[in-house]
């Protein structure tokens, strides 16, 4: 595996069992896709938004079709997939609880990636300077950002709670150190972590 591959890829890539059938939604231009499909052999499909990322994933032999994760997901079969994933796209759906809960539905499992606004540069930066903060996890402006749905670890994990999902493993993510398990229970990562990734399933 290149060094260059994305912290949460890598931790991905580790849950992830060989051979199994897996749903990437957004997966933009197929790299987590190529890359389960190159080190686990999964049986993988995408489901991105943008045509020309589809384009890109097509090119690379990928299975991928053109579709809105907030809506199309409820087309696809209950039970069709051993895991489906999200990588640091939840913040970005119009109906956050809704995906999670149809991931859950077309999965057995879902590995799901968050961009941690509790993180203490998101603090600091709040406090001293009074405006939107802007860092490695979270890089674009407010008024250019895709992202609408902006939480915590501890936002996240309570919405687990409420959907009664069960969180198998979870890892805290600082870029260009390795991933971190962490008790999501804890205070110290919702500091401390610039991003988390969970695998979860039905409680």
């Amino acid at each position: 595996m290149s060094a260059a591959v994305r912290e949460d890829f890598a931790e991905i890539l580790r849950l992830v069992k060989p051979g199994s059938r897996v749903l990437d939604v957004g997966c933009e231009d197929g790299a987590l896709l190529e890359l389960l499909t190159r080190e686990k052999a999964v049986d993988g499909q995408g489901l991105e938004l943008s045509p020309e990322n589809v384009a890109a994933c097509l090119a690379k032999g990928l299975a991928v079709v053109q579709g809105d994760g907030d809506r199309d997901l409820d087309y696809f079969p209950t039970r069709a997939f051993d895991y489906a994933v999200l990588s640091k796209t939840l913040q970005q759906m119009r109906e956050p609880r809704h995906v999670l809960s149809e991931l859950l539905r077309i999965a057995d499992r879902a590995i799901v990636s968050v961009p941690n606004f509790g993180h203490w540069r998101m603090r600091v930066s709040l406090m001293t300077r009074g405006r939107m903060p802007e860092t490695r996890a979270l890089p674009d402006p407010w008024w250019a950002t895709p992202n609408i749905h902006l939480c915590t670890l501890k936002d996240f994990t309570d919405l687990c709670r409420i959907l009664d999902l069960r969180i198998e493993a979870c890892a805290a993510l600082t870029a260009g150190k390795p991933a971190r398990a962490f008790d999501p229970a804890g205070i110290l990562e919702n500091w401390r972590a610039e991003t988390a990734l969970f695998l979860l399933s039905q409680g």
